[in-house]
């Protein structure tokens, strides 16, 4: 898996959860990512439960840092 996948792959699971995320994805290098969700806030939690093993997986797995950063959408 490349930085590309694991970023689409990531947006994937937080749309499943919260269709009305705002997701702005910012690749670091080609191994690491960071991610700024905007959702609302009865949202919030169901998006960092649904992206915390995933993004520990394709660290261990795939070597792919993918930090996920959610903000309350206001």
């Amino acid at each position: 898996m490349n930085i590309d996948d694991a970023i689409q792959q990531m947006t994937g699971k937080i749309k499943a959860v919260c269709a009305s995320a705002e997701v702005k994805a910012v690749k670091m290098s080609d191994e690491e990512a960071r991610l700024s969700v905007y959702a609302p806030a009865g949202d919030i939690q169901k998006i960092k439960d649904a992206t915390f093993h995933p993004a520990i997986d394709m660290l261990n797995k795939d070597g792919l840092d993918i930090q996920v950063f959610v903000y309350e959408k206001g």
